[in-house]
């Protein structure tokens, strides 16, 4: 799967006079890079003849402030994975060390490169089928590190870099927890919050699935421009993270297809037993995402269906999987003009969404309403045995989405209580605009 990087960057830097010109053998060339736990120089290894990125970190660092002996732990951290991790996704690092009284760490410096929070931004989105590319080999890296158990914990899109050939790294072990440590890493909580899984938000005991997690809220940002979880406080921020979900991604971008959409919320699962086995179980779902996208225009068909039922008001607030499942335990009847669809006086345990056209609703042979598409009918369903108040036919040709009672008692129970919301609210929009008109209805 390759990914074609649409903009060369070349990296911006100046010289420094706050580190010494030397570290070890490397020699510090330019700062490329600053955050809260060290300065990032290009340097020069004269026996590799390589340059090679070299992290120093500084025990002044905002994070050393806040948590004293932090830093020592990240470079500790980082310093673990020298050899251990083989992997063309993983920045590779070569040499720990301390000198001068200054900790550091090097790695591979790719000449070029920028990581992908340059394209988190609605106005400068990376085009789809590079995002899943980019995406699909992140979780098999993942899954490689998970395997020599390694759980990076920090996966944000400033930890993922993007080369000029279009390739990725995931770089910044320095808060990972490795088996060898024991579990044991910086205490409390750690990682960059809007990206955080809800276990690690609560500090409980972290897997591989974490790391999903976090891929998964880089991923819904890299496909919308929006974060999945915003806040105005830290606070706030978190217990989104533990209880809140986000908003379907189809409402911020309406061609997303909603199998890629269904493996982000999947991936973004509160509870990390249901999200996918394995960061290879979910780059191979990637995979096939981005087959679909090109096989699309063969499947127009259920595409088209499921977009059609998507722009309808009616489910605007439902998610992909929520759409899919109700697909699956409804039917799509096409009906042409002046055909029954429902009896008045008969007993249908069958709920109804209009999707298209035009139904005329008749009582005694008077006609009470025309419903189009977005409205629904069918609200006597609810009560067990009670019988049809209304006659409705396709006015012009009509399209339909009938949903069995029964069958909907089988799907998941948030996707039952989002129909029951959005049915209630549509009926009662109905009726409080009906209310003042002795034709106002109920069928």
């Amino acid at each position: 799967m390759q990914a074609t990087l649409p903009i060369p960057f070349r990296p911006r830097g100046a010289q420094t006079a706050e580190f010494p010109s030397r570290l070890g053998k490397y020699d510090l060339i330019r700062k490329v890079g600053q955050g809260s736990s060290g300065t990032v120089f290009l340097s020069h290894d004269p026996f590799q003849r390589r340059d090679v990125a070299v992290k120093v970190y500084a025990p002044d660092g905002e994070l050393e402030q806040k948590q004293p002996g932090s830093l020592r732990s990240m470079f500790l951290a980082e310093a673990r994975m020298v050899g251990r991790l083989e992997h063309p996704n993983l920045l590779p690092i070569y040499d720990a060390g301390r000198e001068q009284g200054l900790s550091f760490v090097a790695s591979e410096f790719v000449h070029g490169a920028r990581t992908l929070a340059a394209y988190t931004a609605a106005d400068n989105l990376l085009p789809m089928d590079v995002v899943i590319s980019l995406a699909h080999k992140c979780a098999r890296a993942l899954h490689y590190a998970h395997g020599e158990g390694v759980i990076h914990r920090d996966i944000k899109p400033s930890n993922l870099m993007l080369t000029p050939e279009g390739d990725l790294r995931i770089i910044d072990f320095g808060i990972s927890l490795t088996g060898e440590c024991g579990g044991r890493g910086i205490e409390g909580i750690a990682g960059s919050p809007s990206y955080m899984s809800p276990e690690q938000v609560q500090s409980l005991p972290l897997s591989g699935a974490s790391d999903q997690f976090s891929l998964g809220a880089v991923l819904y940002q890299l496909l919308s421009g929006i974060r999945p979880f915003r806040a105005p406080t830290l606070d706030k921020l978190l217990h989104r993270i533990v209880y809140s979900t986000p908003e379907p991604l189809h409402r911020l971008r309406a061609d997303v297809p909603a199998a890629l959409e269904h493996i982000v919320g999947r991936a973004m699962h509160k509870d990390p037993a249901a999200r996918f086995a394995s960061g290879l179980e979910l780059a191979g779902e990637l995979e096939r995402a981005l087959l679909a996208i090109d096989l699309c225009a063969t499947l127009p068909d259920q595409g088209d269906r499921f977009g059609r039922l998507r722009r309808l008001e009616f489910f605007q607030d439902f998610s992909a999987e929520e759409i899919s499942q109700l697909m699956k335990a409804g039917s799509w009847c096409e009906y042409q003009a002046g055909q029954e669809i429902v009896r008045e006086g008969a007993i249908d345990d069958r709920f109804y969404v209009v999707v298209g056209g035009e139904c005329e609703v008749r009582r005694g042979g008077e006609l009470l309403a025309r419903l189009v598409a977005g409205d629904c009918f069918g609200e006597s369903s609810y009560v067990r045995g009670a019988r049809r108040q209304a006659t409705i036919n396709a006015g012009a040709c009509a399209t339909v989405l009938r949903i069995s009672s029964t069958l909907l008692e089988q799907v998941a129970q948030s996707c039952q209580l989002r129909f029951n919301q959005a049915f209630l609210r549509s009926m009662i929009v109905r009726l409080q605009s009906g209310a003042a008109r002795p034709d106002s209805f109920s069928c």
